[in-house]
């Protein structure tokens, strides 16, 4: 028998979870060892294994990304409002568990339009008593729709700095899409001394199997676009980069740790393996 997810109780309308089809959050789910995913995931995953085995790696390596740069915002720069937009499925520790375990008042905002998505938000609302999270609907490609849901909450101050997090879903938007139109249309509204944390898949390392694994995701219906390292540097445009610069993701900061959902250092991982870039900046 396949095991199937159980889904927020907080949600008030059916919404259609795509069960007979695979999901690129699900599937990513399955990357990283999750359990919320199904059959055709799965399937669909080992799929996009087979052409770049290094799959699983690269998601791990996304996830300690994340947890350094949150940690390096709220230790060193004072950051403790987060935008997490196209948040995914919850994996523990999320966003505002790191967030809050630096500095208990940290705010989150996590945003995302998938219904799959939401209809897991729970673990994403057990704030700490001094914080704040929030999970909103609102589409990436729309930042007006994005801060009108923002607004409405109210769970961030948008006079004070944001740490803006852009992790592992600019892949998703195509060209066509204007992602960097996309970008500044989220920096505009956010006040000076904000920050830009994303990082992105890149075919810079192994083309072909990059090509292959595009062509399987558009093929379930999931728009995919890797970048060259310098179109992602574009996103950074007129911001400030912090050292080191945009790097592939594993020697942003590296930690020499290991464990559960973390690498070791850049000495352990390959480029070609973890082939994501990654970078922070800030907004002068």
């Amino acid at each position: 028998m396949d095991e199937t997810p159980e889904p927020s109780e907080n949600v008030g309308v059916p919404v259609d979870l795509g069960q007979d089809r695979p999901h690129s959050a699900r599937m990513y789910d399955y990357y990283l060892g999750g359990k919320t995913n199904y059959r055709v995931d799965r399937e669909a995953a080992q799929a996009v294994i087979r052409r770049f085995p290094a799959m699983p790696m690269l998601a791990r390596v996304n996830r300690a990304f994340m947890r350094r740069a949150v940690r390096f915002l709220v230790a060193e720069c004072r950051i403790t409002q987060f935008l997490d937009v196209g948040s995914g499925v919850p994996a523990a520790p999320n966003l505002h568990e790191i967030a809050q375990a630096q500095e208990p008042s940290s705010r989150v905002a996590y945003v995302d339009t998938d219904p799959i998505v939401l209809a897991y938000a729970d673990s994403l609302l057990t704030s700490s008593r001094e914080g704040r999270t929030a999970c909103l609907a609102a589409d990436l490609t729309e930042p007006a729709a994005v801060f009108a849901a923002l607004e409405k909450d109210g769970c961030l101050d948008l006079a004070r700095p944001v740490g803006l997090s852009l992790h592992a879903v600019l892949h998703f938007v195509t060209d066509a899409q204007d992602p960097y139109a996309v970008v500044d249309g989220l920096l505009a509204r956010l006040a000076p001394g904000s920050y830009l944390s994303v990082s992105h898949c890149t075919g810079d390392f192994a083309a072909e199997p990059w090509r292959e694994v595009m062509d399987l995701y558009r093929g379930w219906g999931t728009p995919t676009q890797v970048r060259s390292r310098a179109a992602v540097l574009r996103f950074f445009d007129g911001l400030e980069l912090v050292d080191p610069g945009l790097v592939v993701a594993h020697r942003w900061r590296p930690e020499p740790v290991g464990g559960p959902g973390l690498v070791g250092g850049p000495e352990l991982v390959a480029d070609a393996h973890a082939s994501l870039y990654a970078g922070v900046a800030r907004k002068l």
